[in-house]
């Protein structure tokens, strides 16, 4: 029961420290996108169907909160979760590195996603186009916060507060 109220806080707590602390502290005009990256390492250790429903709930959950295009983070999220979820039984979860792996492919991914959602809601580019320009310094900060993230994420999921009870 305390692991379902942990993954429903982390949306939460890390929207609240991207526009606030975080906000401070930008790397090329950027902030990293801390939702996006426990949507990865959740989807990186359970799979892609699970990580998938988390994405695309903490994706509604941030789209409810920003305000704006509500329904883009949900299904970007989603699907950034879904395709690095597949990689989940080839990786060995235990290194670091594959944090930061997904943390730079799932940003990459998930800006291109947002991007071509905008386009086709919008239907022309110029508004689109300042993800792009942001891209950058928000996979250097994501790359960077996502090892000692993933680190704590993997080793709650395995020992900790986020770990799934053996009975079934």
């Amino acid at each position: 029961m305390l692991r379902y109220l942990v993954l429903i806080l982390i949306p939460y707590l890390s929207i609240f420290f991207e526009t606030t602390f975080l906000g401070f502290y930008p790397v090329m005009g950027s902030i990293p996108d801390l939702v996006l990256l426990f949507v990865v390492f959740y989807a990186i250790l359970n799979g892609s169907e699970k990580g998938a429903v988390y994405g695309f709930l903490c994706g509604l959950f941030k789209d409810l909160y920003l305000g704006r295009f509500i329904g883009l983070n949900a299904v970007s999220l989603a699907l950034v979760a879904l395709i690095v979820g597949r990689w989940e039984p080839k990786v060995y979860k235990e290194n670091f590195m594959v944090g930061l792996i997904v943390a730079i492919a799932g940003t990459a991914a998930n800006a291109i996603l947002v991007f071509l959602f905008m386009v086709m809601a919008r239907g022309d580019t110029g508004g689109a186009i300042v993800i792009f320009t942001g891209l950058p310094g928000q996979i250097i900060y994501n790359a960077i916060l996502s090892i000692p993230l993933y680190v704590w994420y993997y080793r709650s999921s395995r020992k900790g507060i986020l770990r799934l009870s053996n009975k079934r």
